[in-house]
């Protein structure tokens, strides 16, 4: 009698280790075809990009040479899941579909809805594992923080010691970018995706460069060196949540009572890893985060679609505003970028150039090799200000430039048309004297008054919060959302409302 097939369906969990879905899959009976499915309609999204797929390629390549040492090499296919998955069923007599749960954007919440009537429709289990600390269909946070505390602590689930293969399965090839419809895309500092690159990556930040994580986390500079950099791993599942905070922990343990200034880094790292977890778990928990604002009464402050030539200024580095324009060609250039420059952009897309955060952030999502759907989407929304629950934060770009770049070598390094420009005057070389050498020449006149802009998205954003309407939607987001105590002791803090549930403004001068 033919044995049942299980499929093993590979998303953003491009491992063996801590695999859940992939232990599930060899406890089975039968053989196991472990797959990936390139979904050109997903690369095609605005939110996506060539150098995201580049490093999923990567990982690809590297977890096929894992899955084969196991007995089955990774299949790969290029099309619709649906139809992927139906031929699969039809060739091989697939009963069995196991995959991790993702918290993914709009259109891969859709697709996994087609999968699951399309399993229902032919007979086929389909059961779906946990990878993080997310939690499906959560009536509400009262526990969650002890709950996740409870699964990152838990034993990593040990990789199975051989997977039984469907022999004659073609393996196929990993596409090309060109091959799923995506257009060029120049990253040249890009981090290097899968396995290996991962673990050398956490190994080195927690041996070397996370010493001084907590002091340079906020400088684009020093970041770059000291922050783990170890996000896009885990954007394409190269490594599990679990073995990071794990290693994170073990290395606590090795510094505790030292004065080597290790400790509060890595106190830090840990609260970062724990709202990873917290922020998707708001987007599992609300998935219009990524269309709708959080809070209706911001749906219209801002125009829809904004000033195209502000937006592409602010897309390509040629603001005028030198601090604004080092970060994002940095970005551009590396796909990566501190949280709080990451902060910094969205805040002045939404209040200096008054641009919807719908507008913007596709644009952030495409640059970032590390997007992550669930990160991404609350803080958009969290820093241009249309949560109703966070205090509200007007970055002033001039003094973010003096207070993280003083020496301006960041500011030069990557707007080298300033090279004359003073010290004193490089953050607004607006000011200086010589300013007409340069301004409208070798470098944008700024595109706005950088202070009368503030002076009028603060009095816009004040207009929207008065009335009794709009605390008492703040206070139900507040119950819905907020974390209610740390978690493990680090982790998120409680979104308490402010000003009867309306959050603060604060100015960032």
């Amino acid at each position: 009698m033919k044995q049942p097939v299980t499929i093993l369906w590979f998303k953003r969990d491009l491992r063996v280790a801590d695999h859940a879905a992939l232990a599930a899959a060899a406890a089975g009976d039968g053989p196991v075809i472990p797959l990936y499915i390139a979904e050109p309609d997903y690369w095609a999204l605005p939110d996506t990009s060539a150098r995201q797929w580049a490093v999923f390629a990567e990982s690809l390549a590297e977890l096929r040479a894992e899955l084969a040492a196991l007995g089955a090499a990774l299949v790969v296919r290029r099309g619709d899941a649906v139809s992927v998955l139906e031929d699969m069923r039809a060739r091989h007599g697939v009963t069995r579909l196991v995959s991790h749960e993702e918290t993914g954007n709009g259109w891969t919440y859709a697709r996994d809805r087609r999968v699951a009537a399309w399993a229902r429709g032919q007979g086929v289990e389909w059961a779906e594992y946990p990878q993080c600390a997310v939690i499906r269909r959560l009536g509400g946070r009262d526990g969650w923080a002890a709950r996740r505390t409870r699964f990152v602590r838990a034993v990593p689930v040990a990789p199975p010691l051989r997977l039984r293969p469907v022999p004659g399965i073609d393996p196929g090839a990993i596409p090309a970018a060109r091959a799923l419809g995506l257009s060029p895309d120049l990253c040249p500092g890009r981090q290097r995706g899968g396995r290996r690159a991962a673990l050398e990556t956490l190994e080195s930040f927690l041996s070397d460069r996370g010493r001084d994580y907590r002091r340079a986390m906020a400088s684009p500079g020093a970041g770059a060196r000291a922050c783990s950099r170890i996000s896009v791993h885990l954007a394409t599942g190269a490594l599990s949540v679990r073995e990071a905070a794990q290693a994170g922990a073990e290395r606590q343990r090795q510094v505790q009572g030292t004065r080597a200034g290790w400790v509060g880094s890595l106190r830090s790292f840990s609260s970062r890893l724990a709202w990873r977890d917290h922020f998707t778990q708001k987007l599992e928990d609300a998935p219009g985060l990524e269309t709708r604002c959080l809070h209706s009464a911001y749906e219209d402050l801002r125009p829809r679609p904004g000033d195209a030539a502000l937006l592409a200024a602010w897309q390509t580095g040629e603001t005028g505003i030198p601090f604004v324009d080092a970060c994002m060609r940095s970005l551009v250039a590396t796909g990566w970028l501190n949280f709080r420059m990451r902060a910094m952009l969205m805040a002045v897309a939404s209040y200096h150039l008054w641009l919807d955060w719908r507008d913007s952030g596709p644009h952030l999502a495409r640059m970032f090799t590390d997007y992550e759907p669930g990160i991404h989407w609350p803080q958009c929304q969290m820093q241009s200000g249309t949560t109703g629950t966070n205090t509200i934060r007007i970055y002033n770009p001039v003094k973010q430039g003096r207070d993280q770049d003083p020496d301006g070598v960041f500011t030069r390094y990557w707007l080298p048309e300033l090279a004359d420009v003073p010290d004193a005057w490089l953050q607004e070389p607006w000011r200086w004297d010589g300013a007409g050498r340069v301004l409208g020449r070798a470098y944008p006149a700024p595109v706005v008054d950088v202070a009368a802009a503030v002076r009028d998205a603060r009095d816009r954003v004040w207009a929207v919060r008065r009335g009794a309407a709009y605390r008492d939607e703040a206070d139900r987001l507040v119950r819905r959302h907020g974390s209610r105590k740390r978690a493990d002791s680090r982790g998120p803090r409680r979104l308490k409302p402010r000003t009867g549930g309306a959050a603060q403004l604060r100015f960032d001068f």
